[in-house]
């Protein structure tokens, strides 16, 4: 079966071109395909979706109506598409994907860095402002916390990532000691 991000690639560029320039602004369209990649993540409207007993139009009604808010017609379009070619699982990918092609168009990134402690909002600022500088970027951040790391930070930035972390520094001396 095809990677998810290859299914989801073609949906999320074809909604890209159909909204780059709505009058929502893209920030909007991201709200929406977030809401939408949340509900569709739910077990129970996964399961819904491969009941057999509902038909497409069932399917569809079921989806919107998770959504607190009335869908624009190309997100409802999307919705109906998805539910017609049996691809709802993908809607996450799609999501992610339309980011990607946001943040590149405003020459933007996501840096998703993940640190041992929590960080506030200094901290993360001064982190960010030197990522910045070093990929020549404008960086979004999304924080999280695992104390598995011991100490440091991870920070991923598309396919670059740097790992300072405490684990990190662990393993790579307990593979010099193997060696």
């Amino acid at each position: 079966m095809a990677e998810l991000s290859t299914i989801a690639r073609p949906y999320a560029e074809a909604l890209f071109e159909a909204v780059r320039n709505d009058a929502r602004g893209l920030e909007s369209w991201s709200d929406i395909l977030s809401l939408l990649a949340q509900v569709s993540s739910l077990p129970d409207v996964l399961e819904a979706m491969g009941d057999p007993r509902l038909s497409d139009a069932q399917r569809i009604q079921l989806l919107t109506g998770l959504i607190p808010q009335a869908l624009p017609e190309p997100a409802a379009n999307l919705v109906a598409l998805v539910v017609e070619n049996h691809r709802v699982q993908v809607l996450p990918q799609i999501a992610e994907q339309f980011e990607q092609l946001r943040n590149q168009l405003e020459g933007t990134a996501l840096a998703r860095i993940t640190s041992a402690f929590p960080l506030d909002d200094a901290q993360v600022a001064g982190l960010v402002q030197g990522l910045e500088r070093k990929f020549g970027l404008k960086l979004k951040s999304q924080v999280t916390v695992d104390p598995e790391l011991i100490g440091g930070v991870r920070v991923a930035v598309g396919d670059h990532v740097l790992d300072t972390s405490v684990q990190a520094r662990l393993a790579s001396l307990r593979d010099t000691l193997a060696a």
